[in-house]
């Protein structure tokens, strides 16, 4: 699983085992291992509401999705979900989950092997 941080956007990409193991258990984690600490990121399954929703709790953001989301994501060609959070002061903080594409530039420095067919052939 991959996170993207930008100001008040986050984005969370899975591969298709990802995805998998997500649909089954619920559940996904990442961390980041720093030299004092541990920054931990997760994707867990909510089996009520209609929105994405998240947490930031200690060391640990986690994104939360409800079920039907969940099931729709898996069992379609649905890219990915995206849900606009209110916050304090008129600010909204972006959720965007997506499936994870090959790259269509060339680029080869991962292995990209667990990754969807990007239905765009080219840049």
């Amino acid at each position: 699983m991959k996170i993207r941080i930008k100001g008040n956007s986050i984005r969370l990409r899975l591969s298709k085992s990802e995805l998998e193991v997500f649909e089954k258990t619920g559940y996904v984690e990442e961390q980041t291992e720093f030299l004092n600490s541990t920054f931990c990121y997760a994707i867990q399954k909510l089996f009520d509401g209609h929105s994405l929703d998240a947490s930031f709790t200690g060391q640990k953001l986690t994104v939360f999705v409800p079920k039907a989301v969940v099931q729709e994501w898996v069992n379609t060609d649905v890219v990915g979900f995206d849900h606009y959070l209110p916050l304090p002061d008129e600010k909204t903080l972006f959720l965007l989950i997506e499936k994870d594409y090959k790259c269509i530039d060339g680029d080869e420095s991962e292995d990209q092997s667990d990754y969807y067919d990007n239905p765009v052939k080219t840049c």
